[in-house]
């Protein structure tokens, strides 16, 4: 368990958050490749685990990366780590001292914090753990404000909440390195911006949608989608210039109704621009147009680093491209008003995957990346669902679960040849790289709940009979009773009601259908049986008031 001796050669320990776990491993490895180093995990990896032990890094590679990252919490340099005190114990002291030494000097200052996965501890158990870490012998001073190191005792319990052991499954003790950029996703959260709509990205998946793309400084970023640009604001944060298109004129210069519940209209600076502002990157703004996604007006060649985007699924905002079925008059002249609205029609997800991934082939530069989401309905997704294109390589597949039967998936692909005309042939002929229809189906199975059904379907096949297999015959008959009579206040007159048979109804009336008519419907009229009717004689009514009495 001991750790390299050189300084060159360090372990290196990633506490990571336990949120959008899909997304971890690609996103590090990402950062990683943007300082050109692999991703050289050491010992027994999980990717699961909240814990990532890591090999062949210095620490300006691990800075690196977590002023960067979004899904990591902090960065330790690994002194010892084991399965039990002991263990942990051997592995501390067999550190090389060379390493130790710089930083428990007599004229350093430190402080030592306790930090437990899925399990809380005492005050008194925290002092108790550094207490029996006297071993280390630090020679500086505590200080619990300012020092100038921090390290950290880091124990793993497990991540099932429901069986917490006594005692952890892993130890970590290490030097603190640096924090992650967790503060991004409150500081940009999408409650607190300037220019919102129906569908802006969470902060947190703007980001790592960014260093999924690798963006960096001075990179030039398209989003062919870009909506009310989240994603612009994400990329710009990390010194990108931005630019995007959308088909909605409205969004794009910010009209039309708000989406906010306590406001009707979007008021006068309400723009993708404006966004920018309050993040004071508004220097790193291109500009937006009014594009056809169908219809793209770059001129041929390779111009963005990153293409980042998430189409629209028709859920919330409708798939739509300009042009239609019928015959439409054009002026002569092909110049059309400046108030002219195009016709549109449906523009069917299939078609927008194959062309996002056609622009990104012909427009992106070699290593760029394209970056978009997928939306599946989960009982038929399958690997060759994702479309391919024979100049795009695809690096990740993380999924989001939206709901039991759907979700979506972050995809990301990095350009690795220029697009040739054999390129194109081979394109119609691979199955996976051509329109996959699945997905134009994905709206009406959203909003049709399938699943639910069909389990509900089940259920009721388990019953013993079904309310189906019923004949209208065998329905049980609704059973008439006498009617409850009032009760009259007292000092009132008293009414009562006499039939010669003291009934309401004769007992061959009492019922809703006579024998003979004992069904629903006869085989003569196939409608619905009535009772038959019955003549009865008129009751006497007796009214008594101050002993008299009158007859009606």
């Amino acid at each position: 368990m001991a750790t390299s001796s050189s300084r060159s050669c360090l372990q290196y320990l990633l506490h990571l958050a336990q949120d959008n776990l899909d997304f971890r491993l690609p996103e590090i490895k990402a950062l990683l490749a943007l300082r050109g180093k692999p991703f050289h995990p050491s010992g027994d990896f999980q990717e699961k685990s909240p814990f990532w032990c890591l090999d062949g890094l210095s620490e300006e590679n691990v800075r690196g990366v977590m002023a960067r990252s979004v899904c990591a919490k902090s960065a330790f340099e690994l002194w010892g780590h084991g399965h039990t005190p002991s263990e942990l114990r051997t592995s501390l002291l067999n550190y090389p001292s060379e390493n130790r030494s710089p930083f428990v000097n007599k004229d350093s200052t430190y402080r030592i914090n306790v930090y437990t996965f899925n399990k809380t501890l005492e005050f008194a158990d925290r002092i108790k753990r550094i207490d029996a870490l006297g071993y280390l012998s630090f020679e500086g001073s505590v200080s619990l404000k300012s020092p100038q190191h921090v390290f950290c005792l880091l124990e793993d319990y497990g991540s099932d909440p429901n069986a917490i052991p006594q005692q952890p499954n892993h130890i970590y003790f290490g030097r603190w390195i640096a924090d992650g950029q967790r503060e991004l996703i409150r500081s940009h959260s999408v409650k607190n911006r300037h220019f919102i709509g129906n569908t802006s990205m969470d902060a947190g998946l703007s980001f790592i949608m960014a260093n999924h793309a690798k963006v960096k400084e001075n990179d030039v970023v398209f989003d062919p989608f870009v909506g009310t640009g989240s994603l612009l604001v994400a990329c710009s944060h990390f010194r990108a210039y931005v630019c995007g298109a959308d088909i909605d004129y409205n969004t794009i210069h910010g009209r039309g109704r708000s989406s906010r519940t306590n406001q009707k209209w979007r008021g006068p600076d309400e723009n993708i621009r404006a966004n920018l502002r309050q993040y004071g990157t508004e220097e790193m703004y291109l500009d937006v147009m009014v594009s056809d996604a169908s219809k793209p007006v770059w001129r041929e060649a390779a111009l963005f680093d990153a293409i980042i985007t998430d189409p629209p699924y028709g859920i919330r905002e409708s798939t739509r491209r300009t042009g239609s079925s019928k015959d439409v008059t054009r002026p002569p002249d092909g110049i059309y008003l400046e108030s002219h609205v195009p016709v549109s029609q449906a523009y069917h997800l299939s078609d927008i995957f194959t062309d996002l991934l056609n622009f990104s082939a012909h427009h992106l530069v070699m290593g760029g990346r394209l970056v978009y989401w997928l939306p599946v309905y989960r009982p038929e997704y399958r690997e060759e669902s994702v479309p391919l294109h024979p100049c795009l390589l695809l690096v990740s597949n993380c999924e989001q679960t939206l709901s039991s039967h759907t979700s979506r998936r972050l995809i990301a692909m990095e350009k690795v040849k220029q697009p040739e005309e054999l390129d194109r042939l081979a394109q119609r002929a691979a199955p996976r790289c051509s329109p996959f229809q699945g997905h134009n189906a994905f709206r009406e199975k959203y909003f049709s709940g399938v699943n639910k059904r069909c389990g509900k379907e089940d259920g009721r096949a388990a019953l013993n009979g079904s309310e189906d297999s019923r004949t209208p015959t065998s329905w049980p008959r609704p059973k008439v009773t006498s009617w409850p009579r009032p009760k009259q206040p007292a000092g009132h007159a008293k009414v009562t009601s006499h039939t010669p048979s003291n009934q309401l109804a004769t007992p061959q009336s009492n019922q809703l259908a006579t024998p003979q008519s004992n069904q629903l419907a006869t085989p003569q009229s196939n409608q619905l049986a009535t009772p038959k009717a019955t003549s009865r004689p008129r009751p006497k009514i007796i009214i008594k008031h101050n002993q008299r009495t009158r007859t009606l």
